[in-house]
């Protein structure tokens, strides 16, 4: 597959089994929602895929972040300190959910640990692969990048929203109430 390493190359197949349902899945995804078919298609060309067993790890909370994933069919959990007797479930996802997309913005690591919760089949979009590809079509760049700012805005909200319950604060009333 074109513009993939050796290591990778080890961990995922070089492409997809069915094309048509890998288009189909990118095109419900925020992230690639607004993109059109050739678009889709240099995405398409990307997505190493790879099938999951129940319980196996996807990634490990605290390894590098080097991509996202997109769940083609199955479960997987999000966790945090997962395996170490106090885990805490974040997540539940299923088909058509992605995850790992802030390893897509920097180079940093993994917030939480993801786990196959059933045979599953995930596809993954690898930082370096994208950015190639962003290098060579910067307006799809444009335009997925500006996509996932959108998505990141909307979930800091809601997360804004869930503190301020939290902490009992009304609803918009910004800032708790001890801060200048």
């Amino acid at each position: 597959m074109k513009g993939m390493n050796a290591f990778w190359g080890n961990i995922f197949k070089s492409s997809c089994n069915d094309a048509r349902n890998t288009e189909q899945l990118l095109k419900k995804i925020p992230l690639f929602a607004g993109l059109g078919r050739g678009d889709l298609r240099e995405i398409q060309n990307l997505a190493h895929c790879r099938h999951y067993r129940t319980d196996e790890v996807v990634f490990w909370e605290g390894e590098p972040g080097v991509g996202m994933y997109v769940l083609q069919r199955g479960e997987v959990g999000v966790f945090q300190d997962y395996g170490k007797g106090r885990q805490r479930e974040l997540a539940r996802l299923g088909p058509g959910d992605f995850f790992g997309e802030m390893a897509l913005l920097e180079n940093d690591f993994r917030s939480a640990t993801a786990v196959a919760l059933a045979e599953t089949d995930l596809f993954g979009l690898i930082h370096p692969d994208l950015f190639d590809l962003f290098n060579r079509k910067p307006h799809l760049g444009v335009t997925i990048l500006t996509a996932l700012a959108g998505m990141l805005a909307q979930r800091l909200r809601r997360t804004n929203q869930d503190l301020q319950q939290m902490l009992g604060l009304p609803a918009g009333s910004g800032a708790p109430a001890s801060a200048p």
